[in-house]
């Protein structure tokens, strides 16, 4: 058998970013007809290992707490709370009971509420703390300041100290257990954003059934496997590690990678992605790559990188918490001394109270990270991993899609898209011979022949077999079938054979050569019986994604290396608005330049391969295909799958995230704005007053909405799929 550089096609010159070498699951090769890159598809992620602290994404005054902390400490608040409400004079005043009265009952209140002041109030003490160390005070400052004014009046009431009637137990305990509440259901919402992780990690099975030397099957830990290793996956069953299949066939579920739910066929020679399953046959696969080597690694670690990183709204959140923070403090102020002034001191005691408890950026600090964190989550769920934040944030400002032809917009491997036969002989009989003389060529161009030949049933039963196959270096490849020679090739082969198209297929040749097909000749005893045109197959899924960003105002370009009429024929084949012919990889990043000196917001979608510089240089780089070096060091967003069509997903969920940041902003912003002048007291005189116990549940509320506005994000459907 001759190797993937010998088959001796004639090829035209190979052309624009295309030159050059890749690797393919046979082995290194040569580009086939217009040397257009032939991508695996499923190469694996090399990104850089993170720090597995920054797996789960920290909203900043959280460091080092957990769900179940204040989870457990809000229950045992909550139950301790009660007794101190249902014992507080203010409380019973308030609903008009009796307070049961027996030895001690009056210590009830400040004995339990100092239980839930030193156990609940813990996290928003050290976080005070902490803020205030580091001087940057924010949301924990405040609420320590709040419980602890709260706390010394309280005592000070209950001793007797300076004549007050400030009995604030009640009110306390209710404002620890509802800032506990609330800090629960934000770190529950901010925690299932880790749940993306998690559930890429249960994705790998505990044990793969190994095959030894001798052919007995043995269940080992995955953790055990090696490279070369073979394993047997069976129907059903989870790939252990990434590999290839050297026995079988089986249709993959491959969602769990590229989004996408219909399954994909794969068989000897294809690769295969640790986590995907074998839905309908058993296969043997060898193992390439284990642990943080494999593509499921590098996604987790994408998706934990994307939650590490900040973005420019979230730094302005944070920036407004510390403004709010001497916001509250000068209300606090203010307030304390103008009724004080005034001769009310225990009102003074009481608003101060108040403005501290309601001015708490709890909903604001919350507001941008929880949706970027669900945004992040949502995005890796549908195979879109976003690397960094900003390039979610800013697809949604990008007037122009830029894609790269080949392997992007088009599959990257050629297939049979003509047949031209000259009579007598038919077309299937034309394939078949072509067939038989390719079989033992393992070049891409053969493999597109004899799979075109594979799916023709009248050339499949002519049954037609090759002997003798030899190679026709720079001009094509021959061998004997049914006692005939037959030769296929190009032009070289014509002109050494002095041969010329007939007149019966001319028409058909010229319009393939028009459009920029690569043709081939057969010919039998020296004469020439047909031709086949070959191209570059476009993605079916290519048509549907440029519609749909069409539809949604947005340009699309297209920048290939190709010659004009290659380039011309797919732009009009799939309606694209401006076509970048016969570019050089260097000259790729000056057309995206071109775009943005014309005002426009660029979106650049490559394999990236060759289109390192252009990813980097675009308002927003999309790497198609999760699996070069190149594609996670350039890029802000990597594709996990091949399909355009999540570039459509990828513009929805910003232009949704942004609106549910805006919707957030608003909603926290104007709460303080309106709720601070209020416990201050501005109404007082119109007997409108707000309690520090209120002023703790209408937070809360706030808070709630912020987050239940965020969860409204898992609701956009991101399948590509849909898109048609």
């Amino acid at each position: 058998m001759n190797s993937p550089r010998d088959s001796g096609h004639d090829h035209p010159p190979v052309t624009g970013s295309e030159q050059g070498r890749v690797h393919s699951g046979h082995g290194t090769m040569d580009h086939s007809m217009h040397g257009q890159a032939m991508p695996d598809g499923h190469g694996r992620s090399a990104a850089g290992a993170v720090d597995e602290d920054h797996a789960v994404h920290r909203h900043g005054q959280h460091a080092g707490h957990s769900t179940a902390m204040f989870r457990s400490k809000f229950w045992l608040s909550l139950v301790l709370s009660v007794p101190v409400v249902l014992f507080s004079p203010m409380f019973a005043h308030l609903l008009g009971y009796q307070l049961p009265r027996f030895p001690g009952s009056a210590w009830i209140p400040p004995v339990l509420g100092t239980v839930i002041f030193c156990y609940g109030g813990t996290p928003f003490l050290k976080g005070g703390w902490k803020e205030l160390k580091s001087r940057q005070p924010g949301m924990m400052l405040l609420i320590s300041m709040a419980i602890t004014v709260a706390f010394v009046a309280s005592w000070a009431t209950t001793l007797g100290i300076g004549g007050f009637n400030l009995d604030f137990w009640w009110e306390l305990a209710l404002l620890i257990v509802i800032m506990l509440l609330g800090h629960w259901m934000e770190m529950r919402a901010l925690g299932s954003a880790q749940g993306a992780l998690d559930a890429l990690a249960a994705l790998l099975p505990d044990e793969a059934e190994k095959v030894d030397d001798d052919g007995a099957v043995t269940a080992v830990p995955t953790s055990a496997l090696a490279a070369g290793d073979v394993v047997l996956v069976r129907s059903g069953a989870r790939v252990p590690a990434d590999g290839e299949i050297i026995a079988g066939e089986a249709g993959f579920d491959e969602s769990m990678i590229t989004g996408e739910s219909r399954t994909v066929g794969r068989g000897p020679g294809d690769p295969v992605v640790a986590g995907t399953v074998a839905t309908d046959n058993a296969v043997r696969v060898k193992v390439t790559a284990v642990g943080g080597d494999t593509a499921l690694a590098g996604i987790q670690r994408l998706v934990a990188e994307a939650q590490a990183s900040s973005s420019r709204a979230q730094a302005l959140a944070d920036r407004a918490a510390a403004l709010l923070f001497y916001f509250a403090v000068a209300a606090g102020i203010v307030t304390f001394t103008t009724w004080t002034l005034l001769g009310v001191l225990g009102d003074a005691v009481v608003r101060t109270v108040t403005v501290l408890v309601i001015a708490c950026p709890h909903a604001l600090g919350l507001a941008i990270p929880l949706v970027i964190a669900i945004s992040t989550e949502r995005a890796a769920r549908s195979g879109v991993l976003i690397k960094n934040r900003m390039a979610l944030e800013r697809m949604r400002t990008v007037d122009v899609v830029l894609f790269d032809k080949t392997g992007t917009l088009t599959e990257g491997t050629h297939v049979v898209t003509g047949t031209a036969a000259v009579a007598p002989v038919t077309d299937a009989e034309l394939l078949a011979l072509a067939a038989a003389v390719e079989s033992d060529s393992e070049h891409p161009v053969a493999r597109a022949i004899v799979q075109a030949a594979g799916q023709n049933q009248d050339a499949l039963r002519l049954g037609l077999a090759g002997s003798g196959f030899s190679s026709m270096t720079g001009r094509g490849v021959r061998a004997t079938v049914a006692g005939s020679d037959v030769a296929v090739g190009g032009p070289n082969m014509l002109r050494e054979f002095g041969l010329a198209t007939p007149p019966d297929i001319a028409p058909d040749v010229q319009a393939w050569l028009d459009r920029g097909a690569g043709v081939l000749h057969v010919v039998r005893d020296g004469r020439i019986v047909g031709a086949l045109a070959l191209e570059d197959k476009v993605r079916d899924e290519s048509r549907a994604a440029v519609k749909a960003l069409q539809a949604r105002g947005l340009r699309v370009a297209m920048v290939t290396g190709d010659a004009h009429q290659v380039a011309a024929a797919v732009g009009r084949d799939l309606g694209i608005d401006e076509v970048f012919a016969e570019v050089l990889p260097q000259d790729k990043d000056k057309k995206v330049s071109e775009l943005q000196q014309r005002g426009l917001k660029v979106a650049m979608v490559g394999d990236g391969v060759n289109d390192s510089p252009a990813l980097a240089r675009a308002d927003v780089g999309i790497a198609i295909g999760a699996g070069t070096d190149v594609a996670v060091e350039s890029a802000g967003v990597v594709l996990a799958g091949n399909d355009p069509r999540s570039v459509l997903a990828m513009v929805e969920l910003s232009r949704a995230s942004y609106r549910k940041m805006v919707q957030n902003l608003l909603w926290a912003t104007g709460y303080n704005v309106v709720a601070v002048p209020l416990a201050a007291g501005v109404l007082a005189f119109a007997g409108v007053a707000i309690s520090p116990a209120a002023a703790a549940v209408l937070m809360s509320v706030s808070t709630i909405v912020v987050a239940l506005n965020a969860q409204l994000l898992r609701r956009i459907d991101l399948d590509p799929a849909r898109i048609r």
